[in-house]
C-alpha cells in the first residue's frame, strides 16, 4: 500500500518504522527537514519537507496514487485540514489524530461529514487502558478482544506464588482453569508457552480468558486482584479529564493533584465528585498528606516522563501497591523494566497499534482480516484478532491436524456469544473470531500461522 504520514513526531516515526517493516510504501511529510531526514535515513523511505495541509506538498508526496493518508501532527486542526485536502486531491482513505476533548465529542460527526476512515484519540485510549487496570490492579496490562468478551491479562508472579516450579500442564491439572497461558517473559527472554513451560518467580505471564474466568483463576491461586476504590493522580491534563469521565459511575474515588490553578478549577467544576488538590505533585510531603501510602493506586500523568518515573519510584518506596506510569518515550523500555513500575501507559504506542491494525485490515483480501492488534511484548510478541471467512484453509479441521508455524498459538475462538479456549479437537468455523499470539510480527492474515 502507498501510505503518506504527515507529522514526524514520535507517533509518526513509530508508524513509519512499523508500516515500512510491514512492506508498505511510506512517504513522510513534516515542516522540519531534520525530522524528515532522521526518519528517511533510518527506514529508507521517501520524505517531503513542507506543510502537509497544502495541495502542492501533498501532490509532491504522491497523494494522487496514495491508498491512505495519516495525519498525526501536534495540531488537531491541521490534521483535520490535511484530511480534507487529501479527500479533494486524491481518492485515498484518511485518518486524523484528534486530542482536544472538545473535538472528541464531535468525533462521529467529523468522521461522517469529512469522510474520515478514522478519528483516533490517543489520550482517550490511554485513559480506557488505565481504567481497565484499576478494575484489576494486579495486572500489568489488560487488553480486550472480541468486543470485550475476552481479555489478555498480563501479570507478574510473586515469589510466593503456588504456580512456581509448576509446568503449564501441571497447573492446568491442579487448578482446572478455563483459560490459556500465552507467553512467559523472563528477564530479556520471551517465550510462547506450551504444556512443558515451567513457571519461575518474577516471571511475567500473559493469559487469555473471559473476565469472569480470569477472576476465578486468580482467586484459586490467591492472587490479589480486587478493583481499587481510591486512586491518587498527579497531573490534571487531557488523560485525567477522560479518566474522570470513564470512571464517573465506577465507584473509584479519584484524588487529583495539579499545580495549574486554572486546570484545577476546570476539573472541580466539571467533576465535583472528585477531590482536586492545587499543589505541586512532585512535593513528597504533599503526596503523603493526601494519602499516598494508603491509596489503592498511584497514577503518574505529569507532562514529563522523568517526573512520572521518579514519582512512581517514590510511591513504590513508601509502600504504594499499584503504580500506573505514563511514558511518552519508548526508547528505554529495557531500563524501565528494571524498575518494576507495574503498568506503563504509552499513548503513542496505543495510537500506532490502532492505526497499524486498520492498515493490515485494509491490505487483507483473503481468508480473514485483522480486527484487533496488541503488542504483548514490545517488538517480540503480538496478539492479533481475525475474523475467519468462508473458504479459509484454517477452518473445518481440528486444530491438532493443522500444521502451524513454530511460536504460534491459537489463544481463543469466539463464536457468537460463546468463548472457546481451544484444545486440539476444537474446529474453527467460518465467521469465528480467532485470537492468535505469535512471535512472528506483522501477521496479515490468519492463514499466515500455517506452514
Amino acid at each position: 500500500m502507498n501510505i503518506i504520514i504527515i507529522g514526524c513526531g514520535r507517533v509518526g516515526r513509530t508508524l513509519a518504522e512499523r508500516l515500512n517493516a510491514d512492506g508498505n510504501d511510506v512517504t513522510v511529510v513534516d515542516t522540519s527537514a531534520a525530522k524528515v531526514k532522521t526518519i528517511t535515513n533510518r527506514c529508507d523511505i521517501m520524505g517531503v519537507v513542507g506543510n502537509g495541509a497544502t495541495h502542492t506538498v501533498q501532490r509532491e508526496a504522491g497523494i494522487e496514487t496514495a491508498d491512505l493518508l495519516i495525519a498525526v501532527t501536534n495540531s488537531d486542526e491541521l490534521n483535520l485540514l490535511c484530511c480534507v485536502v487529501a479527500k479533494k486531491e486524491g481518492r485515498c482513505r484518511t485518518i486524523a489524530r484528534v486530542k482536544n476533548p472538545d473535538y472528541s465529542k464531535d468525533a462521529p460527526y467529523l468522521k461522517e461529514q469529512l469522510g474520515l476512515a478514522m478519528v483516533i484519540n490517543p489520550e482517550y485510549a490511554a485513559a480506557e487502558e488505565i481504567a481497565r487496570v484499576l478494575r484489576f490492579p494486579a495486572a500489568i496490562n489488560i487488553e480486550p478482544f472480541a468486543k470485550g468478551k475476552v481479555e489478555l491479562v498480563k501479570f507478574r508472579l510473586p515469589k510466593d506464588s503456588p504456580l512456581i516450579n509448576l509446568t503449564v500442564k501441571e497447573m492446568a491439572m491442579r487448578y482446572r482453569p478455563n483459560l490459556l497461558v500465552c507467553t512467559i517473559e523472563r528477564g530479556e527472554e520471551a517465550y510462547i508457552a506450551n504444556g512443558d513451560s515451567r513457571f519461575e518467580a518474577r516471571d511475567v505471564i500473559s493469559v487469555v480468558a473471559t473476565p469472569k474466568n480470569a477472576n476465578e483463576f486468580f482467586a484459586k491461586i490467591d492472587y490479589k486482584g480486587r478493583s481499587v476504590k481510591t486512586a491518587l493522580v498527579v497531573g490534571g491534563g487531557v488523560i485525567t479529564h477522560y479518566l474522570c469521565h470513564i470512571l464517573e459511575r465506577s465507584g473509584v474515588q479519584l484524588k487529583i493533584v495539579e499545580k495549574d490553578l486554572k486546570i484545577c478549577e476546570e476539573l472541580s467544576a466539571q467533576w465535583p465528585k472528585y477531590d482536586v488538590i492545587h499543589g505541586d505533585g512532585s512535593d513528597r510531603e504533599l503526596l503523603l498528606e493526601e494519602g499516598l501510602q494508603n491509596t489503592g493506586a498511584f497514577v503518574a500523568l505529569a507532562n514529563l516522563d522523568e517526573e512520572n518515573i521518579l514519582l512512581s519510584v517514590y510511591a513504590k518506596s513508601v509502600g504504594c501497591k499499584k503504580l500506573i506510569t505514563k511514558i511518552n518515550r519508548i526508547d528505554y523500555d529495557h531500563v524501565l523494566d528494571q524498575l518494576n513500575l507495574d503498568t506503563t501507559i504509552c499513548p503513542k504506542n496505543i495510537t500506532s497499534d490502532i492505526i497499524l491494525r486498520y492498515v493490515r485490515a485494509m491490505k487483507n483480501t483473503v481468508g480473514s482480516n485483522v480486527e484487533t492488534l496488541y503488542n504483548v511484548i514490545q517488538d517480540k510478541v503480538e496478539a492479533s484478532e481475525f475474523i475467519v471467512k468462508e473458504g479459509s484453509p484454517i477452518a473445518g479441521k481440528p486444530l491438532a491436524e493443522l500444521k502451524f508455524k513454530p511460536n504460534v498459538l491459537i489463544a481463543c475462538i469466539t463464536r457468537g456469544q460463546d468463548v472457546i479456549i481451544p484444545r486440539g479437537q476444537d474446529v474453527i468455523q467460518a465467521g469465528d473470531t480467532v485470537v492468535v499470539v505469535a512471535k512472528q510480527l506483522g501477521l496479515q492474515d490468519v492463514t499466515d500461522v500455517l506452514k
